[in-house]
């Protein structure tokens, strides 16, 4: 597994210097890396580092989220409040459930795995959304109109929605769930994710503040602390709902409220921590994908994947509808919309483990959607942020 790890970190240098040297994102060149040597490549990574791999991913994704929480302003939130919680939902149900009527229909399949197939793909990827968004924070890009930061808050709970109606599906195919509890758990583990991110912060400030300890320990402290949060929620999940990574975006946004000094020198550490766990994310994502698999989907899979991006599409534009942002910075606001890889390579295969029917059919689209969209998203949203978001 050492060897794996010292690989994945060396090549992954390489592939993002040679991807960022083309004028390309080098995530671009981390995924690809990924699905090169992983098992349905030249199958270089070793089987325990790949057993570890949602382990490592959830670690990862939980830095560059701390990250966007430290770096999430409370003004430029309100300045983005109603837009910010129309994205979170809006796009997302428009291709879920644009994609489960086609799909159900295409492929003669029912309309419950249609609705596990459509939430599964519907989910925006936050591993390739947020350290974009990020990054343009830092350069002050769109900040004047908070565009990144519409993106970050609609984006974070727009994976929660889709992983929720996920779930009620394919409880709904074992015939062992309440649809009604189900649907009324989505805005209870928003709130409940919230909340107990707002109390974890505040404990932290207060031992921040009462124990003299240098930044990096404070670092180790917050790491440590938002694994257990994220870990508590796998052991609470039949019991109560609770958005945990959304949770953990709060921690960072109210350590920045309380304590501007202390949330500016733990951003500077996490962006330091992200080199690192941005390549074992981004590779170890590109190992999960077959392209075996997406090729057996076909032009239909492709079919279904456009239909639906041109509804998460319309989506997006209702959502900005009435905003100061012009017609640049909403066609920006569709492309950042446009990623999919983390959600899809975590969930992809669990109704073919599950023994759903259709399972095959859903890790392939779900599969062949990672391949079209991350590559285009992230290219895009570099291009189109670059050129055509205003710098304050």
């Amino acid at each position: 597994m050492a060897l794996s790890l010292g690989i994945i970190i060396i090549l992954g240098i390489i592939a993002s210097s040679i991807f960022k040297k083309m004028k390309l994102p080098g995530l671009l060149g981390m995924l690809i890396l990924g699905i090169t040597i992983g098992p349905y490549g030249f199958n270089i990574i070793s089987e325990d580092m790949l057993n570890i791999s949602p382990d490592l991913r959830k670690i990862a994704l939980i830095i560059i989220l701390l990250r966007a929480g430290l770096g999430i302003k409370k003004d430029t939130l309100k300045k983005v409040g109603i837009p910010a919680i129309k994205m979170s939902f809006l796009p997302g149900l428009l291709e879920g459930f644009t994609i489960l009527f086609l799909s159900s229909y295409i492929f003669e399949i029912s309309k419950i795995e249609a609705g596990m197939l459509a939430f599964i793909v519907a989910a925006v990827s936050p591993a390739v959304v947020v350290p974009q968004m990020l990054n343009f924070i830092d350069r002050r890009l769109g900040h004047k109109k908070g565009i990144p930061t519409l993106i970050l808050a609609g984006a974070s709970i727009d994976d929660v929605v889709a992983i929720t109606l996920f779930t009620t599906f394919l409880g709904l195919y074992g015939g062992n769930i309440n649809v009604t509890t189900k649907l009324l758990g989505i805005p209870i583990s928003i709130v409940l994710g919230i909340l107990i991110g707002v109390i974890i912060a505040i404990i932290i400030l207060k031992i921040f503040k009462n124990f003299n300890m240098v930044d990096t320990k404070k670092v180790l402290i917050l790491m440590g602390v938002a694994i257990l949060f994220t870990s508590l929620e796998d052991y609470l999940k039949d019991i109560v709902p609770m958005a945990s990574l959304l949770g953990v975006m709060t921690i960072g946004f109210v350590l920045l409220e309380k304590n501007e000094n202390v949330a500016t020198k733990l951003s500077s550490k996490f962006n330091k921590i992200w080199v690192l766990a941005e390549i074992i994310l981004f590779v170890l994502v590109g190992a999960q994908v077959n392209i075996y698999v997406a090729i057996d989907s076909g032009a239909l899979g492709l079919l279904i994947i456009a239909v639906g991006l041109i509804a998460r599409t319309i989506g997006v534009l209702i959502s900005v509808a009435g905003t100061n942002l012009n017609w640049k910075e909403r066609i920006f606001c569709v492309i950042s919309y446009i990623p999919k890889a983390t959600v899809q390579a975590a969930i992809g295969a669990v109704p073919l483990t599950a023994g759903v029917q259709a399972g095959e059919l859903i890790l392939a689209i779900a599969v062949l959607s990672i391949i079209i969209t991350a590559p285009l998203g992230a290219i895009g949203i570099k291009l189109t942020g670059e050129s055509w978001l205003e710098v304050d």
